[in-house]
C-alpha cells in the first residue's frame, strides 16, 4: 500500500497546484460553446454572401421575412444554428434567420463612424483615406487596439473600437 501511494504520489502533487500559483487566479475563461449542427463556436462572426438576403421571423422559409439585407459583406453574429439556418444579429442589434447557405466564412467588418486609414497601427500615423461609417472592409488581423483592413484593394489600420464584427462583446445572448 505504501508503495503504490509513493508512486501516485506526483499525481497527487499535481492536482494540488492551482492556478493561483501560476498567476492565473484572476483569469477567466471565455466560455464559448460548439455547435452541434456546423461544428463551429457560437457565437462567431460571418459574413453575408449575397446581396439580397432575407431575415426570418423563424428558421423555416414559411416564417414572415423581417428584413431584406441588400449588402454583401455585412458582417453577422452567429448567435444560435439549427440544421441548415442561422440565428444573426446585424450591426443594429436586430436578430433574425437566415438560412445558413446565404453566409460565408468570410471576415469583414463594419466601420462605425468616420475614421482615417492609416499606413501603420499608431493614431499619428499618416492616413492613406478617410472612411465614412457603414463601411464594409475585409478583415486581415487586429493587434494592441488596432486592425488591418483591406477596401477595394487598399489596406491599412483603423482603431478597433471604431469597428463592428471584430469583438465578440455580445452581450445577453
Amino acid at each position: 500500500m505504501t508503495a503504490l501511494f509513493i508512486r501516485f504520489l506526483p499525481a497527487i502533487a499535481l492536482l494540488a497546484i492551482t492556478p493561483a500559483a501560476f498567476g492565473q487566479a484572476n483569469v477567466q475563461a471565455e466560455v464559448r460553446e460548439v455547435s452541434r449542427f456546423s461544428g463551429k463556436v457560437l457565437p462567431r462572426f460571418e459574413s453575408l454572401r449575397y446581396s439580397a438576403v432575407h431575415g426570418r421571423q423563424g428558421p423555416h422559409l414559411d416564417h414572415e421575412i423581417l428584413w431584406r439585407y441588400e449588402r454583401a459583406g455585412l458582417p453577422m453574429l452567429i448567435v444560435r444554428e439549427t440544421h441548415g439556418w442561422r440565428r444573426v444579429r446585424d450591426p443594429d442589434g436586430d436578430e433574425v434567420w437566415m438560412q445558413a447557405r446565404m453566409l460565408s466564412n468570410d471576415r469583414t467588418v463594419v466601420t462605425t463612424m468616420d475614421v482615417e486609414l492609416r499606413r501603420k497601427p499608431e493614431a499619428g500615423a499618416l492616413a492613406k483615406a478617410k472612411l465614412k461609417a457603414n463601411v464594409i472592409a475585409e478583415l486581415q488581423t487586429c493587434e494592441n487596439g488596432w486592425c488591418k483592413v483591406e477596401i477595394d484593394r487598399k489596406s491599412g489600420w483603423v482603431p478597433e473600437a471604431s469597428l463592428w464584427g471584430v469583438e465578440l462583446a455580445t452581450g445577453n445572448l
